[in-house]
């Protein structure tokens, strides 16, 4: 596991995480040592900790207690990647949510985390002049807000089952791009369409549609963050068909037209401001 520093204060501080394991690779008890929440933006692994076990994809949220103890597992790819932003106890108790919302678990892909995950990510790597503390810390704020209330995943799956829904979430993240429906998403899995749903959904905690749907958002995210090409151009490229659509999924999910979201890209604060404060 590779780590690498890349902001520290004393109320948030942000690390890049590479994993390189693969299924030969045996895990081993980590702990948690701080309140943490970490986007996945690449890769997949399985985590085990207090008696349960998620599978996080591209775009889910990992969240960490201190104290608790995990485990990381890669049983079906090798290799993932995580922005994580460790918060202090203090900054925890301001945002709210109760024990409960921060227990140690995995989030599935929620459209609106995962635009916020990939502006973060841009900041991190330069790519974008918004402030990466201020984003952590509106990642942070907009988790509390959409997480609440919301229930998790069932995790009761058999690991073949585990297996094929990873899969099919890889498969649908490379082929985003594409005209995908749920028979031929399920047909690229070896499944009937009504397993291939009640599998997916059971195992990850989204649906296909709704994990694709997001997948597109999430990379019309990353290049609208990274890219000066037209709107309209990024629209078709992640897999929109139509302009107005795109308009109106991105502005739902990310709460601001995906100009305004470029703006803030780079280093618009107005625009973050005014997106952190409006309420739900």
């Amino acid at each position: 596991m590779a780590a690498r520093a890349i902001l520290q204060s004393a109320s948030i501080s942000v690390t890049d995480y590479r994993c390189s394991a693969g299924p030969a690779d045996a895990p081993f008890v980590e702990l948690h040592r701080e309140f943490s929440i970490s986007y996945v933006r690449q890769g997949s692994f399985g985590y085990r900790t207090r008696g349960e076990a998620f599978e996080l994809v591209a775009g889910s949220i990992l969240v960490g207690h201190p104290g608790d103890e995990y485990l990381c597992t890669h049983d079906h790819v090798r290799g993932d990647e995580c922005l994580s932003f460790q918060l202090a106890p203090e900054l925890v108790d301001a945002l709210g949510g109760g024990s409960e919302l921060w227990r140690s678990r995995g989030v599935p892909p929620l459209a609106e985390l995962m635009v916020l995950g990939e502006l973060a990510q841009a900041a991190a790597a330069g790519r974008s002049e918004a402030g990466l503390d201020e984003l952590g810390v509106g990642l942070a704020a907009r988790f509390v807000e959409i997480v609440s209330g919301r229930g998790s995943p069932a995790r009761d799956a058999r690991p073949r089952d585990r297996r094929r829904a990873v899969e099919a979430a890889l498969w649908l993240d490379a082929h985003s791009h594409e005209a995908i429906d749920l028979e031929g998403a399920a047909r690229a899995s070896g499944l009937s369409a009504f397993h291939f749903l009640r599998l997916f959904a059971s195992v990850l905690g989204v649906t296909p549609h709704q994990y694709l749907v997001r997948s597109r958002l999430r990379h019309a995210a990353r290049l609208l963050a990274d890219d000066t090409r037209p709107i309209t151009d990024v629209a078709f490229e992640v897999g929109f068909g139509d302009l107005s659509n795109f308009v109106r999924t991105f502005h739902r999910a990310a709460g601001v037209s995906p100009r305004g979201f470029r703006q803030a890209a780079k280093g618009d604060r107005k625009i973050l401001q005014a997106r952190l404060a409006a309420p739900l």
